[in-house]
């Protein structure tokens, strides 16, 4: 499965926050961060669009065709 990322959700960007902090995730509609995210999140509850749609960074990087 592909996933549409969100523009701002560069697998640099992605990369960059798995180094930081194992617990991030991003919203892939609008492209905000998420702390508190297990690494294999899928779906969960994004708090600023509030559309089911955020992933752990760790997951993202399963979906990122380049």
């Amino acid at each position: 499965m592909i996933l549409k990322l969100h523009k701002s959700l560069t697998s640099d960007r992605i990369c960059d926050a798995i180094e930081e902090d194992d617990y991030i995730g991003f919203c892939i509609i609008c492209g905000e961060e998420a702390s508190g995210v297990e690494p294999d999140a899928e779906k969960y509850t994004c708090e600023s669009c509030e559309s089911k749609s955020v992933y752990g960074a760790e997951q993202l990087l399963y979906y990122i065709v380049d």
